[in-house]
């Protein structure tokens, strides 16, 4: 459990940083930050499949990954709409998806407490990128989507436990199931 309290601190480190003084060096970092963000989350939870010694979690990462980022570059080529900038490419955001793939890997392979903080930089990944003048809110959405879906579809929760909130009927919940 050493690695996901090391998870959390790293967002948590992430998250101080990017808080500049200056508008213009407030909208560069923020950037930069959404461009470092959008790698490590999905470089950590990789990662945490190799410190756990989980080739299972390992082979359902590469599945989500590749088609995350197969999704996103044929409806990027597929569509070829106009960024807010005016490059090309702008749908989806594949910053935002690669973060969103790797946010859902986490929460759904290691449970939501360990997701949420990934969730958290994945959103702030497409924010950077709409404050960058890069992708619209729409791409954006889109991209959280391609790699939200692609993780749900092909993670199952470590070691057959699964944690989720639950409502319905005005009630609310935790709903925790086992695979045998």
């Amino acid at each position: 459990m050493r690695a996901f309290r090391l998870l959390k601190l790293c967002f948590l480190l992430i998250a101080i940083s990017i808080f500049p003084t200056s508008k213009t060096i407030a909208s560069d970092n923020i950037e930069t930050a959404g461009d470092i963000i959008q790698v490590l989350i999905p470089g950590i939870a990789y990662g945490t499949t190799f410190y756990l010694d989980d080739p299972e979690g390992r082979t359902q990462f590469y599945k989500s990954f590749g088609t995350t980022l197969a999704a996103t570059y044929v409806l990027k080529y597929a569509i070829n709409a106009e960024r807010p900038n005016g490059g090309d490419h702008s749908f989806p955001s594949g910053h935002t998806s690669a973060a969103f793939q790797g946010a859902a890997f986490i929460h759904k392979r290691y449970g939501i407490s360990y997701g949420v903080t990934a969730y958290l930089g994945a959103a702030f990944v497409g924010y950077s990128r709409v404050e960058a003048d890069k992708h619209y809110v729409g791409d954006v959405i889109a991209g959280a989507a391609i790699g939200i879906i692609s993780s749900f579809y092909f993670t199952e929760p470590y070691k057959g436990v699964n944690i989720t909130p639950t409502h319905g009927n005005g009630t609310y919940g935790i709903k925790v199931s086992k695979n045998f």
